[in-house]
C-alpha cells in the first residue's frame, strides 16, 4: 500500500513484529509464553540464541512470496537457505519426496512399472501448457477431473498420495473431483521451485520468519509508512456503518480503510475450525533424513486415517533459530476430533526422543463479510499448510477488495532506495 502511494500507519499491540507469526527471543519469552515453569535448563544454551517461530512455514522458491520479496527488494534485508529435503510418510516410514525424472527412478517409494507410469506423468505435467491445447492429450483442463488424469496414466493410490499431498500440497482429497489444471499448475510450482536450487523446494530465512515482517516494514517507512510497536487498541471508531478511526491510549488516528487480523475484530469474524501446533525442541536430527538440518515431511492422510495432512517442519542452529547442536521441529494440522494431541501422535513418534514440547491449539478464524461497506478489511488466521501459497492468495484478494483492482506485482517493483545510498 504504501508502495502504491497510500498513507499508512501500521500500529501493533505486541512489542515485537508479526502479530500471530512473530519469531519469539529469547528462549526465556518461549517458556513464559507457554506457561512452562522455571527457566530453560543450560542444556539449552544461550536464550538468545532462539528464534522459534510460532507458526511453522516455509517459502516456495518459485512461489507467490518470493516473487513479492523479489520485486519489492525485501530480499536484500534477508537471508535464506535452502532446506535439505521434503519427505513423505507411507506405513510408518518417511521417504524422500521423488521430483526429477532421476529421483522418481531411484525412489523406494514405488516398484519398476509404477515409476516408468509416475516418469510420464512427470514429463507431461512437465509440458503441459494451460494456453496451449497441443499440451493437452485429451484432456480438458477445466473440466477433466484430477481423478480422471491418474486413472489415464494408470497411477496407484501410494504414488496418488503423494503426488497430491507431497507435491500438490493438497491438505485433503477433495482436490479430486475437481477440474485438473489447478492441480498440474501446483505440481509444477513444485518442480518448478525445486530446479531453482536442487536439494528441495522450500526456503527458510535466516533469524526465522519474524525477519520477513520485518523487511516489509522497513520497506513501507522508505514510502512514508509509520511503525508503532507495543501501541494498545483501545477502540475501532465506526460511523454510520463505516470505520473512521482507532483509538489507542486516549488519541485517535483517523483513517477511511483499515486493514487487521481477526484478533482485533472478534465480533467480526466466525470460527471455522482449529489447528493444532506443537513446537518440539531436538537434540539430534530426524531419523531417516540423511541427518538434514533442515526439513518438511508430509503425512498424508491416508496413512494415518484421517481427513487432512499432518506437517512436520525441522529447523536447526544452521538457520541461527536454535543454540548450537539443537533442532526445531514444529508438527501442525487441522484439528478433526475431541483429542487433538492424539491425532498428531503418528508425528511425534517419528521426532523421539523429544527434549521440550509446546502445545498450542489455535481457531481458524475468517470474516463474516468481505469489508467493502465497513471498509474494515480482515485477514484469515494462518492454516495449517507449511507454505505462503494460501497467505499470499489471503493478501492479493485483501487488496482486491480494497481497491477494487487485482493485484499485479508490477506495480509493487521498488521504486526509491534506501537512505544507505545504495545504487
Amino acid at each position: 500500500m504504501s508502495v502504491n502511494g497510500k498513507k499508512v500507519l501500521h500500529m501493533d499491540r505486541n512489542p515485537y513484529y508479526g502479530g500471530e507469526s512473530a519469531s519469539i527471543t529469547p528462549l526465556e519469552d518461549l517458556y513464559k509464553r507457554f506457561k512452562i515453569p522455571g527457566a530453560p535448563p543450560a542444556s539449552m544454551g544461550r536464550g538468545r540464541d532462539w528464534n522459534v517461530d510460532l507458526i511453522p512455514k516455509f517459502l516456495m522458491a518459485n512461489g507467490q512470496l518470493v516473487k513479492m520479496l523479489l520485486y519489492t527488494e525485501v530480499t536484500r534485508y534477508l537471508d535464506f537457505k535452502v532446506t535439505e529435503g521434503s519427505f513423505v510418510y507411507k506405513g510408518g516410514k518417511i521417504y524422500k519426496v521423488p521430483s526429477t525424472e532421476a529421483e522418481a527412478l531411484a525412489s523406494s517409494l514405488m516398484g519398476l512399472f509404477e515409476k516408468r507410469r509416475f516418469r510420464k506423468f512427470l514429463v507431461y505435467v512437465a509440458n503441459f501448457d494451460e494456453n496451449d491445447a497441443r499440451t493437452f492429450e485429451g484432456v480438458d483442463p477445466k473440466k477433466t477431473a484430477m481423478r480422471e488424469v491418474y486413472k489415464k496414466f494408470d497411477l496407484g493410490q501410494d504414488v496418488i498420495d503423494f503426488t497430491g499431498h507431497a507435491l500438490a500440497l493438497y491438505r485433503t482429497d477433495d482436490y479430486l473431483d475437481q477440474p485438473c489444471c489447478e492441480t498440474i499448475n501446483r505440481i509444477k510450482l513444485y518442480s518448478e521451485s525445486l530446479a531453482r536450487y536442487g536439494k528441495s523446494p522450500y526456503l527458510y530465512p535466516l533469524y526465522g520468519l519474524g525477519e520477513l515482517p520485518q523487511g516489509f516494514a522497513r520497506l513501507s517507512a522508505i514510502y512514508g509508512g509509520t511503525y508503532m510497536l507495543n501501541k494498545p487498541i483501545e477502540e475501532i471508531i465506526v460511523q454510520d456503518g463505516k470505520v473512521i478511526g482507532v483509538k489507542s491510549e486516549g488519541e485517535v488516528a483517523r483513517c477511511k480503510q483499515l486493514i487487521c487480523d481477526p484478533s482485533y475484530v472478534k465480533d467480526r469474524v466466525e470460527k471455522v475450525g482449529q489447528v493444532i501446533r506443537v513446537i518440539c525442541i531436538l537434540s539430534h536430527p530426524i531419523k531417516n533424513t540423511n541427518d538434514a538440518n533442515s526439513c518438511q515431511i508430509i503425512i498424508p492422510q491416508n496413512q494415518v486415517n484421517r481427513k487432512s495432512d499432518i506437517y512436520v517442519c525441522m529447523i536447526s542452529s544452521a538457520h541461527n533459530v536454535a543454540a548450537q547442536g539443537k533442532y526445531i521441529a514444529i508438527v501442525s494440522t487441522t484439528v478433526e476430533t475431541k483429542e487433538p494431541e492424539k491425532e498428531i501422535r503418528p508425528a511425534l513418534e517419528l521426532l523421539e526422543p523429544i527434549e521440550q514440547k509446546f502445545v498450542s491449539i489455535s481457531d481458524l478464524l475468517v470474516p463474516k463479510d468481505l469489508g467493502t461497506e465497513s471498509q474494515i478489511f480482515i485477514s484469515r488466521t494462518y492454516d495449517a499448510t507449511t507454505h505462503f501459497e494460501t497467505t499470499c492468495d489471503d493478501i492479493k484478494d485483501i487488496y482486491k477488495r480494497m481497491t477494487g483492482s487485482e493485484f499485479d506485482f508490477e506495480e509493487m517493483k521498488r521504486k526509491k532506495n534506501d537512505i544507505y545510498g545504495e545504487d
